[in-house]
C-alpha cells in the first residue's frame, strides 16, 4: 500500500512539473516575457544627455593629456588613441595634431595615403 501512494505521488509531481513547464514555454513564446526584455532594453540605453561622461571626466585621474573622446591619459594630444581602432585609423597630420577615420580599405594605411592624396590637391 505505502509503494502505491509513493508511486502515485511521483506520478503527480511529475504531471505538475511537465505542466509547470508547458505553461512557461507558452507564455515565453506569446509574449509573456515581451515586457521583461523591454524593460532591460531601457535599462541599456545610454542616456541623451552628456552626464554620465561628464561623470566620468570628473573621475579621470590624469597628470598629462586626457583624451576627450577615450578618457586615455597622454603625454601629448596627437597620441590620444581612437575610439574605435577597429575601425578607425589614426593619421598624424603633422605640428602635434592627429584625426581618426574610418580605414580605407583593404590595404594598411589606406586612409592615410588618401589623405595625403587630399592635402597635395591630387584627389
Amino acid at each position: 500500500m505505502l509503494q502505491g501512494v509513493r508511486q502515485a505521488l511521483w506520478a503527480l509531481l511529475l504531471i505538475v512539473s511537465v505542466a509547470q513547464a508547458q505553461f512557461n514555454f507558452f507564455d515565453q513564446m506569446f509574449g509573456g516575457g515581451e515586457q521583461q526584455q523591454r524593460q532591460q532594453q531601457r535599462s541599456q540605453q545610454a542616456a541623451s544627455d552628456s552626464s554620465r561622461y561628464q561623470q566620468m571626466w570628473a573621475g579621470a585621474q590624469c597628470d598629462n593629456y586626457l583624451c576627450p573622446g577615450t578618457l586615455a591619459c597622454v603625454h601629448f594630444p596627437h597620441h590620444c588613441p581612437c575610439p574605435h581602432p577597429d575601425v578607425e585609423e589614426k593619421v598624424e597630420l603633422g605640428e602635434g595634431s592627429a584625426i581618426c577615420v574610418s580605414k580605407g580599405g583593404f590595404k594598411e594605411g589606406e586612409a592615410a595615403r588618401k589623405i595625403e592624396l587630399a592635402r597635395k590637391g591630387a584627389l
